[in-house]
């Protein structure tokens, strides 16, 4: 246990609590400065061990360009993207965050949500307020014996589920990234389709982060596999519930009602059919928002920072932080690799995953095998789950997920060497599109003399490409005409198309673009429209350093 007294500069304005436990710390030096400039933090870090922000401030590259004393940055909340994250673990900083102490929180509010909606709180108190008195007009529902399909299934999921139970619901679950028939002690069967559970719940309760496999995923055609009737709850993010077919959907009576936390975009405007529809209860994104929550992030963040800087562990990791790993320059090319190959393949894994297999091949790689595992497997979940992901606790996520992770080396100094993942859908798991169950996603890179990453398999395809900046990848039918088809409508698009790699295998084949800006959900909507476009998915990866 270390005796030093630590300097802990509060950045921004933090709730009393935390402020008064870093004070009331034998080891801790409080220095509660918000709202200065950013070339006076620049200055006052160097002479702090840890910072703690919320979202009032930007801790740019600037900031942490001459860190001095600083070791750990600590966001008293969950997001991150008001810190420069590339900065900070440059310069050795551990960025945590507080992400589980909003989730008693988050969970709640969707659970109040739904208890209100299916009570009629919303428009009878409206109506009280209105000097009505409309008792008939308001009967409602009772929860006991209800079926509510929890839709992500991660910490706020679960939480939700357990209070369901104990209100005496059937809860079933939805989550591709839990390999599990049953979960919470055998209480909640899982499912690993979205269709397969629609038709098993009364109402919907979304915990799921927003992505391309999200994006309105519940819309006109997932109605027609949900039961008459149905009540929604989105208190997750805008997006997840299309908005415009949730209306349609109420309007028609498939949807009894509504209740919407977020928004596409928030504050919705001022006349948003959403705002003044009497069957959708809506409130302002308030989650996280109370005050227990707002205490409990700054108490976790104080507490986060000083578990590092006394040498008794990370809790909440974002970035590697101060993780000592000694690696050589090829070492350190195929964790980069790793990296990159991961957030490749990630956008096609659409079913979830039941077993991760990583391959390497040269001896050089065998000392660098945890890094690299770690960081394909970051790489892999990171967009696919709500509860944070890192290098730290990734292997404990996978455990957690009952997903099955291995890695296998050949390290014959003979053999060149390489880098391929294998991925594996659960069993019975059937791609929405495709109809093809218990598919295996391969993809394989190799770093050649030039110290450049390559990326030379796709699912069987072959190719010889560099994985960096904007990408489009395209699966389409092999037939004539489909590469003009491709560059007419993306430069209709004012899409510029840089690189093109091409591969063919059996009927289909494979488009990997690099293109000059990444595109928009409109202009990526172009392209799926036409014919003969079977999948697409859209990456941005860091440039290359070179050699």
């Amino acid at each position: 246990m270390s005796t030093s007294t630590f300097r802990v500069l509060a950045a921004d304005k933090l709730a009393q609590e935390g402020l008064d436990f870093i004070t009331d710390q034998s080891d801790c030096e409080l220095v509660n400065k918000p709202g200065l400039s950013e070339e006076e933090y620049a200055t006052l870090i160097q002479d702090c061990d840890a910072m703690i922000v919320r979202s009032g401030i930007k801790v740019t590259a600037k900031i942490l360009e001459n860190p001095g004393k600083l070791k750990v940055i600590a966001r008293a909340g969950v997001g991150v993207d008001n810190i420069d994250l590339k900065a900070a673990t440059e310069k050795g900083i551990l960025v945590v965050n507080t992400a589980a102490a909003s989730t008693i929180t988050t969970a709640e509010h969707a659970f109040a949500l739904m208890m209100s909606l299916l009570r009629n709180v919303g428009p009878a108190y409206k109506g009280m307020t209105e000097g009505k008195w409309d008792r008939n007009k308001f009967t409602g529902r009772q929860l006991h014996g209800k079926s509510v399909g929890v839709v992500g299934f991660g910490r706020i999921g679960q939480t939700f589920a357990e209070r369901a139970l104990a209100f005496g619901m059937d809860v079933v679950a939805y989550d591709p990234f839990i390999n599990a028939e049953t979960m919470l002690d055998g209480r909640v069967k899982m499912f690993k389709n979205f269709e397969d559970i629609l038709p098993h719940a009364d109402i919907l309760s979304f915990h799921v982060p927003l992505n391309d496999a999200t994006r309105s995923m519940l819309n006109k055609e997932t109605y027609k596999l949900c039961r008459d009737g149905l009540y929604v709850v989105n208190a997750a993010r805008g997006g997840v519930v299309d908005e415009a077919d949730l209306l349609e959907a109420v309007e028609s009576g498939k949807v009894a009602a509504a209740a919407l936390d977020v928004f596409t975009s928030e504050p919705p405007a001022e006349d948003d059919p959403l705002r003044n529809h009497p069957q959708i209860l809506i409130t302002p994104h308030l989650g996280a928002s109370t005050k227990e929550a707002q205490q409990a992030v700054s108490v976790d963040a104080a507490e986060n920072c000083l578990t590092y800087l006394r040498g008794d562990g990370i809790v909440g990791a974002v970035n590697a932080g101060n993780l000592k790993i000694n690696l050589s320059d090829l070492q350190e090319k195929y964790v980069d690799l790793a990296g990159r190959m991961a957030k490749l393949i990630s956008p096609m894994i659409t079913r979830g995953i039941s077993e991760v297999s990583i391959g390497l091949t040269g001896k050089e790689l065998a000392a660098a095998s945890s890094m690299i595992e770690r960081t394909a497997l970051v790489g892999i979940f990171e967009n696919h789950l709500t509860d944070p992901v890192n290098i730290i606790n990734v292997n404990q996520v996978a455990e957690a997920r009952s997903i099955k992770v291995t890695t296998t080396l050949c390290d014959d100094e003979k053999v060149q060497p390489g880098l391929t993942f294998e991925i594996k859908g659960p069993q019975g798991a059937v791609d929405s599109e495709t109809k093809e169950g218990d598919k295996v996603r391969r993809i394989t890179g190799r770093v050649y003399d030039d110290l450049k990453p390559r990326i030379v398999e796709i699912n069987g395809y072959f190719m010889d490409m560099i994985p960096e900046g904007p990408m489009v990848i395209l699966l389409n039918e092999d037939r004539p005409g489909m590469i003009g088809l491709v560059g007419t409508t993306f430069g209709g698009e004012n899409v510029n198309i840089a690189d093109m790699a091409i591969s063919r295998r059996d009927t289909t084949a494979m488009m990997v673009l690099k293109v000059d800006s990444e595109p928009t959900e409109a202009q990526l909507d172009a392209i799926k429209s036409k014919d003969g476009i079977l999948k697409t998915a859209a990456i941005n990866l860091p440039a290359t350093n070179g050699t």
